[in-house]
């Protein structure tokens, strides 16, 4: 890390409104943005619920029209974007107010961003400067509005769209997909059961750890990753075990959104793997991140054990080491209930070489501290499936 080039692209996020009720002010933060006739992108089980009625309502309020949209998937697609899309144009719509999970607010930008362009969305994958591409007059503005705190994705610049022909996930990257403003009510999120709590949550720590694990020069964003893995260890398992905490589900919605700041510095092998996964078997994100963590921070440890030991120290955990992270990550896995292993989430194990092979090729394989071969991804991945983790 003494080596690290000095140099750096960097930016940080939007207008935020945080707070419990804070929703409310949905109206007002589209007028904000310039938004006067909203598509609401949301997925199907959140629109048959009182909470997009009353986010509705709260558009209503402020004297916009507003029509919903959820046809989207767990791990949205192409298609569904382009649904989106469609909906978006026939509508009339000048925005999107991204409603959800990070399913639907990565949809929800993805629409907003394709809204105007005539190129496909592919063409805008993040490989280089393909996001120059886009031709910035047609990107609508869009608000995010979080149910969950893991992704973080109400204050990215990007979205994670699944190829379902390839079985691949893309992520598309532009800076003006950035949310004009997020509302950020953590009341959202006291209705989610604990096991979709501590998977969300340990999504926010991957993004957090992996971010500041990255080789890159961005101490801003370290930081913030610092803090955040802070928010996650101090708060997540109140979170899990007391659902009705708003002190508990605020600040784990600040260490969700503090994650996503933070990664701009980069993401690594946690990542390279879980996109995969979750493309290959429409797997759940934040759950393959927190049962993939510890072997891929093991993996790790000989490339960073000067930032390990100092995680180790901030956290003021009981050993001031690699080893010591490792077990505390183990040990927030068992109090909250998170499988030790792959197998127990159902992922097969014969698929190795594939997932190897895609883990090297995934953009985010290229932020983690060390850079693994194809058959050292095969070799993590069977040792997440199997359990096997020596340190």
């Amino acid at each position: 890390m003494t080596n690290m080039p000095l140099n750096g692209n960097w930016n940080y996020p939007t207008a935020i409104r945080f707070g419990a009720g804070r929703v409310r002010e949905l109206g007002e933060a589209c007028r904000q943005a310039g938004i006067s006739k909203p598509l609401l992108v949301t997925d199907p089980s959140l629109a048959a619920l009182p909470m997009v009625e009353d986010a509705i309502k709260a558009v209503e309020g402020a004297g916009l029209a507003v029509k919903v949209f959820s046809a989207i998937k767990g791990n949205p697609t192409l298609e569904n974007v382009e649904a989106g899309v469609a909906a978006f144009r026939t509508g009339g719509h000048d925005g999107v107010v991204a409603f959800g999970g990070g399913s639907a607010l990565d949809a929800g930008k993805a629409i907003a961003f394709q809204a105007g362009q005539t190129r496909r969305l592919w063409d805008f994958e993040d490989v280089g400067d393909n996001w120059t591409r886009a031709d910035p007059a047609g990107i609508a503005p869009n608000v995010c509005v979080a149910t969950t705190s893991g992704t973080g994705s109400d204050v990215g610049r990007a979205a994670v769209i699944t190829d379902a022909a390839r079985h691949v996930k893309k992520v598309i990257f532009h800076p003006r997909m950035m949310p004009s403003v997020t509302v950020a009510d953590p009341a959202l999120t006291v209705g989610l059961p604990p096991h979709v709590t501590a998977a969300t949550g340990m999504d926010a720590l991957s993004h957090n750890l992996e971010a500041y694990l990255a080789p890159f020069y961005h101490p801003f964003a370290k930081g913030v990753a610092l803090e955040g893995m802070r928010l996650v260890k101090d708060w997540l398992p109140t979170a899990v075990r007391d659902g009705g905490n708003i002190a508990a589900r605020s600040h784990m919605m600040a260490a969700a959104m503090a994650g996503a700041t933070a990664f701009q510095r980069g993401l690594g092998g946690i990542h390279a793997l879980a996109h995969p996964l979750g493309a290959l078997y429409d797997a759940h994100h934040g759950l393959l991140n927190a049962v993939l963590m510890p072997y891929v921070v093991n993996a790790n440890k000989g490339a960073v054990e000067r930032d390990l030991t100092d995680l180790a120290r901030a956290l003021d955990l009981a050993e001031y080491s690699p080893a010591g992270v490792i077990r505390w990550i183990l040990d927030l896995r068992a109090e909250i209930g998170i499988p030790h292993t792959l197998a127990e989430i159902g992922i097969p194990g014969d698929d190795a070489a594939t997932v190897g092979a895609m883990a090297v090729e995934d953009p985010t394989a290229g932020g983690n501290p060390i850079q693994f071969t194809q058959d050292q991804y095969a070799a993590l991945f069977l040792d997440a499936h199997g359990g096997r983790l020596e340190f």
